[in-house]
C-alpha cells in the first residue's frame, strides 16, 4: 500500500505525478533490526533536492514519522521509497509548485548478495544529474536497450565518452594496481557509495574499462554488486576488493528511524 502524507494514497493523488514526473525521491533499506544505513544522507538528499526543484524546506522529523507509519507491521527487511512532489503542479506555471507532499511506498527487500551483472555501455546523460528525480524515461530506455541486446543493465556514458553511472546505481572500478577508481563527472551522489571507503575520483573513458580488474555497482537496495562484464569484456567477480567493500558496507552501523 502507498501512503500520501499520513493517509492511503488515491488514484487522484498519484495522477499529477504520473502525468508530469516532476518530483524527486530517495530509496532506502530498512534492515531486520529496524535501522537504516545512511539514513542521515537520505534525508539530506531530500532536503537538497527539494530546494532545487521546489525552493522549499523539508521537515526531516516528519519524513521519519511517515516512514515509521508506512512500515508499521511490515516484514523486515524492506525497501522504502519516499517521493516528494506537488499534486497541484500546473504544467504552464511550474514556478507556482511550492507545496510538495510525500508519497511513501514499501516493498520487500531483495538479497544483498545479488549475482554479478553483465552491462552494456549506452550513451545517455541524465537531466539534472545531481538530483534523484522522477524523470526516468531516458535511463529506463537505456536499460531496455541493453536488455534487448542480451545484457542485464546499462552503463551510462556521456557524449564525451566518459563513464558516469549506472541506470539506478553508482559504479566503481578497481584498476591493475588495486586502486578503487570512481568515475569523475556529473552523476547522482550515491548514499551507499558515500558509506564505502574512498578511492580516487578521476575521468574513466569507456576504453579504460577494458583494463580494469573488476567493477561494482552500489545502491541502497543492492549494497555492493559485482559487474561480470562491460560490453562483453569480462571482469573478475571474485576480486578480494569486492569482499572488502561488502564487509565494509555491512559494518556500517544503521541509524534509528
Amino acid at each position: 500500500m502507498a501512503t500520501f502524507d499520513d493517509r492511503p494514497a488515491t488514484a487522484d493523488d498519484l495522477l499529477p505525478l504520473a502525468l508530469t514526473s516532476y518530483g524527486h525521491f530517495t530509496t532506502l533499506r530498512i534492515e531486520a533490526d529496524g535501522r537504516v544505513r545512511g539514513l542521515s544522507l537520505h534525508l539530506e538528499r531530500l532536503v537538497r533536492d527539494a530546494r532545487t526543484l521546489f525552493g522549499t524546506a523539508v521537515d526531516t522529523g516528519r519524513v521519519r514519522k511517515l516512514i515509521r507509519a508506512a512500515t508499521a507491521g511490515r516484514d523486515l527487511p524492506c525497501t522504502v521509497r519516499v517521493t516528494h512532489y506537488d499534486p497541484a503542479l500546473n504544467l504552464t506555471r511550474p514556478a507556482e509548485a511550492t507545496g510538495p507532499r510525500f508519497l511513501v511506498t514499501v516493498r520487500p527487500a531483495g538479497e544483498l548478495s545479488s549475482p554479478p551483472l553483465a552491462v552494456m555501455s549506452v550513451v545517455y546523460e541524465r537531466d539534472l544529474p545531481l538530483v534523484k528525480h522522477c524523470g526516468l524515461v531516458g535511463a529506463l530506455h537505456a536499460r531496455r536497450t541493453a536488455q534487448l541486446a542480451g545484457f542485464e543493465d546499462a552503463l551510462l556514458i556521456g557524449r564525451d565518452g566518459l563513464v558516469s553511472e549506472g541506470v539506478t546505481w553508482n559504479v566503481g572500478f578497481v584498476d591493475a594496481d588495486g586502486r578503487i577508481v570512481r568515475p569523475e563527472g556529473p552523476a547522482l551522489p550515491g548514499v551507499t557509495e558515500a558509506l564505502l571507503p574512498g578511492g580516487a575520483s578521476e575521468p574513466v573513458p569507456l576504453e579504460r574499462t577494458k583494463g580494469m580488474r573488476t567493477a561494482f555497482a552500489t545502491n541502497a537496495a543492492i549494497g555492493v554488486r559485482a559487474l561480470s562484464s562491460v560490453d562483453g569484456t569480462p571482469l573478475d567477480t571474485a576480486h578480494p576488493v569486492l569482499d572488502e567493500l561488502r564487509e565494509a558496507y555491512l559494518a556500517v552501523p544503521g541509524e534509528e528511524l
